[in-house]
């Protein structure tokens, strides 16, 4: 496995020297990787990458996010998407190209109070996001535990390729669910879905840690019955 160096990092750090591809809040400044935010800074095999450990949820087209619906209008929903930008689920969208308001009762998909996910289908700085619910898994979710954390530490609670929720997910026998916007919902027994949701939220209070995998690990023990 690629070794991987992982360090906690502050405006205007050296994360790293060299001809890496990098990400988001880095800035290359001759051969030096220079960080923009205080977070978790990686360096590996896939390049230099800097988690934040702080900030709102800006949205970006093809996120998946977990919002609810705050109010309706003859077009489509209004939803909270855990951001400073309302997302709009145009009504179009869930009833398809017949959809006409004098004739569609909105309130028959979805009401004020449901939590739906849903998929950022566009968005531009002069307008709220466009939602879609088109595929697998999108639309209304009846039940579940509603947990909320910082968005830019949904790096940290998915984990490299998918570590650390699904050692939540299999450990608890819950279906955790989370949004880029820092919204999760778990799904399982009541004693496994309050586990499911201290270890969510340890890695929130923890994701500087380099450890943090090892000490949700401890805490989780062994099993998928939330024991």
């Amino acid at each position: 496995m690629p070794i991987v160096e992982r360090k906690q990092v502050i405006p205007g750090d050296v994360i790293a020297r060299g001809d890496h591809r990098y990400g988001p809040f880095v800035e290359k400044v001759g051969d030096d990787y220079i960080a923009l935010r205080i977070g978790l800074a990686e360096v590996g095999a896939d390049g230099v990458k800097l988690n934040p450990l702080t900030g709102p949820y800006l949205p970006r087209a093809d996120d998946e996010v977990i919002g609810k619906v705050v109010d309706m209008n003859g077009f489509g929903w209004v939803v909270d998407i855990n951001s400073c930008f309302d997302g709009f689920l145009p009504a179009s969208f869930v009833f398809g190209r017949e959809f006409s308001p004098a004739t569609h009762d909105l309130s028959s998909k979805f009401r004020v109070g449901d939590i739906i996910g849903a998929r950022i289908e566009s968005f531009e700085r002069s307008r709220d996001p466009q939602l879609s619910i088109r595929g697998q898994g999108y639309g209304k979710m009846d039940s579940g535990e509603l947990v909320k954390i910082s968005p830019t530490k949904v790096p940290r609670l998915i984990g490299r390729r998918g570590a650390m929720i699904n050692m939540i997910s299999e450990r608890t026998g819950c279906d955790v669910r989370v949004g880029q916007n820092g919204v999760v919902v778990v799904n399982g027994q009541p004693e496994a879905t309050t586990k499911a949701v201290t270890a969510v939220q340890m890695v929130e209070k923890e994701a500087h840690a380099a450890d943090l995998a090892a000490k949700v690990e401890q805490y989780l023990g062994s099993g998928g019955d939330g024991n």
